[in-house]
C-alpha cells in the first residue's frame, strides 16, 4: 500500500517509524489531540448538567438527553467506524471523525434551545465514533513493532493528562463565562491535530479486510439503543403505559434482537459472534456491563448532587473529583503489573468491591457537602477501587481470545462499557425514584441520589462475586499484548474515568 505524509508519497508494506524521530513525535501529537477533544468533552458536560438546565429552564429528562445523545451514536457507530478505517484509511477516518466532532462541537456552541443542543451532542457522537478507533490503530499501523509500547503508553499518560484537566477547565469556564465555551476549546484543538494528521500522519489500511462494512448492523443497534433508551428515559416523566413509551421500548428491543440475528448471519459482521464462545471473554464482559453500568449512573447524578443540594460552584464540583484521576495515573500501571504477576482474578474480585465501598460513601454526601468529610473518602476510594480493576479487567478480555482478534475483542469490550452507562443514566434516576418534580427539590433529589448510590454499589459487590466465580488466572496467549482500553467511560487507563464512561 502507499503511505502518504505531507508532500511525499512512499510505497511502504511494513510500519517504518520509530518513536524517537521527529515525524513519529508529530503523529503522537496528532493522536493525543484527537483523543483529548473527545475527553474533555465528555469530563466537562456533566460539570455543566446544572448550568444547561438553568439556561434552558428544562428538567431531568432533557439533561439525560444531552448525555445519552452523545453515547448512543458513539456505542452504536463504534464498531462500524473501526471496520471503515481499516478498509478506506485510518487516517482519512480519523481526521473526518475530527472535523465532524469540531462542527458538531460548533453547534453544541451556538445551540438556541435544548433539542437543538441534544442533536450536536448526537452528531458529536457521530464524530467521536469515528476518531476514536483510530487514535491508537494510527499507533499500532505506524511505528516500528518495538516502538509500539512506548507509543501507546505515551499516547495512554497524555491523554489522561487531558482528562485531568477537563474538569478543572469546564468548571472554570462554566462558573467564568458560559456552558457554551466548554464545547469552543475543541475548535482549536481540532485545526491543529487535522493540520499535523494532514503533514504527519502516514496512511495506513488492513490489506486483508474484505467485504462490505456491515452498515445494516450499525444501523439496527443504533435505532435500537436509540428506540430503548427514548423508552426508559420518557417512561419516568410520562408513565410507563404511555402508548409512544411502550413502542418505544418494544421496537428498540426488537431492533436489538434482530441486530443479533443479523450478526450471525453476515459475512462481515460488526460483532463477531463467536468471540462470546469463550466463557472468561463473556463473563468478563457481564462484569463489565455492570461496573460501568454502575460508575456511569452514579458520575451522571453526582455533579448534579454536589451542585444543587451541596451549594458546589461548577468549578468545586469539578475539582472534587481529581482524586478519582491521580488514583488512576498513579496506579493503574502497577495494578496491571501486578495481574500479570499473579492473575486477574483477585483484583477483578476485589476492585468492584471497592468501587462498591466508594459509591456507599456517597450516601454520606448531603446538604452540608464537606468536602474533607464527605465527599474525599468516597471519590478516593472509588479511584482505588478503578485503579485496582480496570488494567486487569482489561488484560483478562484480550488475553481470552486469539492474538488476531485482540483489536477486535478491545472494541466489544469499550462498547459494552459505553453501552451500560447509556443504559444506566436512562433508568437509574426512575429507579431511585428521582422524577422531574424531584430533581427541583433538593430534599427529594438528595434522597434519590442515596438510593442510586446504595443500588450502583450493591451492582458492583454483584459484579466482584461473579468475577470471583467466573475469571480464571490463565496463561496468556503466545505473542498477545495488552492493551490500554480506549475509547469515556469516552475509558482508556489511565485516561479520566469520565472518559472512560463517557467517552
Amino acid at each position: 500500500m502507499r503511505i502518504v505524509s505531507g508532500r511525499y508519497r512512499v510505497k511502504q508494506t511494513s510500519p517504518a517509524l520509530t518513536f524517537g524521530s521527529s515525524q513519529g513525535r508529530w503523529v503522537l501529537a496528532a493522536t493525543v489531540g484527537g483523543s483529548a477533544i473527545a475527553s474533555i468533552s465528555t469530563t466537562v458536560v456533566g460539570i455543566a448538567l446544572p448550568a444547561i438546565g438553568r439556561d434552558f429552564g428544562t428538567g431531568l429528562a432533557t439533561l439525560q438527553w444531552v448525555v445519552t445523545a452523545y453515547t448512543l451514536t458513539l456505542a452504536g457507530l463504534l464498531l462500524v467506524a473501526g471496520a471503515l478505517g481499516d478498509r478506506y484509511g485510518r487516517r482519512r477516518v480519523f481526521t473526518v471523525g475530527v472535523v465532524w466532532f469540531a462542527v458538531a462541537s460548533l453547534l453544541c456552541c451556538v445551540a438556541w434551545d435544548p433539542s437543538t443542543l441534544i442533536g450536536a451532542r448526537a452528531l458529536q457522537g457521530v464524530g467521536a465514533a469515528l476518531l476514536t478507533p483510530g487514535s491508537l490503530a494510527i499507533l499500532e499501523a505506524v511505528f516500528v513493532p518495538a516502538d509500539r509500547g512506548k507509543a501507546i503508553g505515551a499516547w495512554s499518560g497524555l491523554s489522561g493528562v487531558a482528562g485531568a484537566i477537563g474538569p478543572f477547565l469546564g468548571g472554570w469556564l462554566v462558573q467564568a463565562a458560559s456552558w457554551r465555551w466548554i464545547f469552543a476549546i475543541n475548535l482549536p484543538i481540532a485545526v491543529a491535530v487535522v493540520l499535523v494528521a494532514r503533514r504527519y500522519v502516514p496512511e495506513s489500511r488492513d490489506a486483508a479486510t474484505t467485504g462490505r462494512v456491515d452498515l445494516v448492523g450499525g444501523l439496527a443497534a443504533t435505532l435500537g439503543l436509540v428506540g430503548l433508551t427514548y423508552g426508559l428515559i420518557q417512561g419516568s416523566a410520562h408513565g410507563w403505559s404511555s402508548g409512544p413509551v411502550l413502542a418505544a421500548v418494544v421496537l428498540g428491543g426488537a431492533l436489538l434482537v434482530a441486530f443479533i440475528g443479523w450478526e450471525r448471519r453476515a459475512r462481515t459482521p460488526i460483532l463477531p459472534l463467536h468471540l462470546f464462545s469463550s466463557a472468561q471473554f463473556s463473563a468478563t464482559n457481564v462484569v463489565t456491563f455492570i461496573v460501568y453500568g454502575a460508575l456511569g449512573g452514579a458520575l451522571f447524578l453526582l455533579p448534579l448532587e454536589l451542585q444543587q443540594v451541596s451549594g458546589y460552584t461548577p468549578l468545586q464540583a469539578g475539582l472534587s473529583l481529581l482524586p478519582v484521576t491521580a488514583a488512576m495515573l498513579a496506579l493503574s500501571a502497577r495494578s496491571g503489573a501486578l495481574a500479570a504477576r499473579i492473575g486477574p482474578r483477585l483484583q477483578m474480585s476485589l476492585g468492584p468491591v471497592l468501587i462498591g465501598l466508594g459509591l456507599i460513601l456517597f450516601t454520606r454526601i448531603g446538604s452540608a457537602g464537606s468536602y474533607l468529610t464527605e465527599v474525599l473518602p468516597a471519590v478516593t476510594v472509588l479511584g482505588i477501587g478503578l485503579a485496582v480493576t480496570v488494567s486487569p479487567l482489561t488484560s483478562t478480555v484480550l488475553a481470552a481470545v486469539p492474538a488476531r482478534h485482540a483489536g477486535v475483542a478491545s472494541a466489544v469490550n469499550n462498547d459494552v462499557a459505553r453501552a451500560a452507562g447509556l443504559i444506566a443514566v436512562a433508568v437509574l434516576p426512575a429507579a431511585a425514584g428521582i422524577t422531574e418534580a424531584a430533581y427541583a427539590r433538593p430534599a427529594q433529589f438528595v434522597t434519590g441520589f442515596h438510593t442510586a448510590a446504595v443500588i450502583c454499589a450493591a451492582l458492583c459487590v454483584v459484579a466482584g462475586l461473579l468475577a470471583a466465580v467466573t475469571v480464571r488466572n490463565g496463561v496468556r496467549p503466545a505473542g498477545q499484548r495488552v492493551h490500554p482500553p480506549h475509547g469515556d467511560l469516552d475509558v482508556p487507563a489511565p485516561r479520566s474515568v469520565h472518559a472512560q464512561l463517557h467517552p
